[in-house]
Formats: structure tokens, sequence, C-alpha cells
């Protein structure tokens, strides 16, 4: 069955699902790059961050040399870094994630969060000279109307979004945009399911793209804390895994794609890539969506200790 697609608010379309690849690199990036389109995903989500685009351009390639795709069948999102949020290195960073990807335009190019910093050469999240965070105190709407726009003037980015950012941040930049961003990516699972975020998103023609879809069991050791609760375990998804004959995975990603949330669940394993994509064949009843809403608590599995005290910071 092949994926959906969403209707963002300038009218193109894009892949209700896609596949997620923060921290997969090398031959486990590209294996997996590869399961996903052979299973037939067209979406890959990546990021200057996650220093995976060379290996992902790779298998791109590959598959069109091999004439399996022709640019025009897939989707690929990139990300903006904190350290490029001055206009001027907007596209300096987006041409650096073209060059890696070996495309000349990516469909959608996001800021990976609100807050920039000052490059200083020390650290991936710079520090000072003093070991304090080099904060920049530079609004995103700063860097939305003075770069972002230009990447999709430019023809470098069919699409631009937000990820991470805060209803206010995302409403200062609604009041100056020429171009309007088309999704905010952020958490968003059944323990945390941004309820109110989704409702002022939709009221701004702003899809939500989740990230942690699946509680993020393999989230790295500086995201866990031992008393998180394990979303795949709860007695609610479990038992509507049972009645559908699906994981509790492919419930969880049903009820967001329900809700017209797109989804990047990241794995590197080829059934369970497989398995993710098994979602559009059956749906959840209005009471079993309800059910899921109501195991909401609103618990954060990621938190980012980089940001606290920086004045865009979102969490």
């Amino acid at each position: 069955m092949a994926i959906p697609m969403v209707t963002f608010n300038n009218g193109n379309k894009f892949p209700i699902l896609g596949l997620g690849t923060l921290a997969a690199t090398t031959d486990e990036c590209k294996n997996a790059v590869r399961a996903a389109l052979d299973a037939g995903y067209r979406h890959i989500d990546t990021a200057y961050a996650y220093g995976n685009e060379a290996d992902i351009g790779e298998v791109l390639q590959e598959y069109m040399k091999a004439g399996k795709l022709k640019r025009s069948d897939f989707f690929v999102t990139t990300k903006l870094w904190l350290t490029y949020h001055q206009p001027d290195r907007v596209l300096e960073c987006l041409n650096l994630s073209l060059s890696k990807l070996k495309l000349d335009y990516v469909d959608l190019f996001l800021m990976h969060t609100p807050c920039a910093f000052e490059e200083t050469g020390n650290g991936f999240i710079p520090v000072r000279a003093d070991g304090k965070p080099a904060f920049l105190n530079l609004p995103p709407e700063e860097t939305w109307t003075k770069g972002m726009e230009k990447a999709v003037k430019l023809g470098k980015a069919k699409n631009i979004g937000v990820s991470n950012f805060t209803c206010d941040q995302i409403d200062r930049i609604f009041k100056v945009a020429t171009i309007k961003p088309v999704t905010n990516q952020v958490e968003c699972h059944a323990y945390f399911n941004q309820a109110d975020m989704h409702r002022f998103c939709q009221q701004r023609g702003i899809l939500i793209t989740s990230y942690g879809s699946l509680g993020s069991p393999g989230r790295a050791p500086a995201f866990r804390k031992d008393t998180d609760p394990v979303l795949m375990d709860d007695p609610v998804i479990t038992k509507l895994a049972e009645k559908y004959k699906k994981s509790p995975g492919q419930i969880l990603l049903r009820n967001l794609t329900q809700r017209n949330i797109l989804v990047i669940p990241k794995s590197t394993n080829p059934a369970r890539i497989k398995q993710n994509m098994k979602v559009f064949d059956f749906k959840l009843t209005d009471g079993e969506m309800k059910q899921i809403e109501g195991i909401n608590t609103n618990h954060r599995l990621f938190f980012n200790d980089n940001f606290v005290g920086h004045p865009e910071c979102p969490f």
C-alpha cells in the first residue's frame, strides 16, 4: 500500500510517513535507507547535525543511477544547524547539506531549533573560552525572513518549516513572513500528544511532524531517565495491538497519522522499517483515539540542557 500524502499550506504534497535517521551513520544508515526505499518509503529525514547526509546522498545517487528512482519520486528533509542562524550563513549551511546529499534542492528545509549560537570553534554546540554556552541573541524571525525564505526563492528548498518551536515563536514568524512555515517538527507521542500545539498549528494551516513517535526507546542516554515510562508497554496500547494483530509501534503510528500528523520513525532494522509502514490498512475507532488521548501525561522524553538560559529556549 502506497504511503498517503498530505497537502502543505502552499499546495505542495508530501508523504505522511518517512524514515528518521538520527544517530544512524555510515553503513548502518545506508542500509536503513536502502531498506526503506525498497519497502516503498519516499521521504528521508536528516539534518546537518546528524552527520549522515553524505551517506544518504550516496544511496539516493545509487538508486537514481540504477533507474530505480527519479529525483521527483522522493522527498528529503534536512535542517539548519544552530551556528548558521545569521541570515548570511543560512544558505552556506544549506549548500553544505546539498553538496553532501548530492542534490540541487531539498524538499523540506527546517530551522532545527529557535536557539542561535555563535560559532566559536569550541564544540558542536559551541561554548565560549570561559566554558559558558555561546548563546547568540538572534530572533528566529530574522533568520526566517532574511535567510530561510531566500532558500525557496533560489529554488534550493521546495518547502520550509521549523522544529522545536513554541507557539509564540511561530506567531512571531507569521507576523513578518512572506513564505509561511509548512510544518513544526516536535516531540509528539501518546504520552506527550502536543494537543495545544496541534490545535494552534491547525488554526494557521501548519502541520505537525512528530519525532519520538514510539516513545523513542533507542534515544541517547543523555535524554534517558530511569523513571521514564515505556510507551510501547502501556496497557492501552498493547490491548489495541492485540485486537488489531499489530505491534504497539504500529498502533502509535496509526494514532498520529489519523490526527494528520507526519511521522518519521527511526529504525535501522529492515523488518521494523517494513513493519512501520504497514499502518494504513486499519483504522482506530473514535473511541480508541479517545482512549489513547486519555494516556497523555505531557511527559517530555527529550530535554536539552544546552539550551537552558537561552533567550529563545523552547523547553
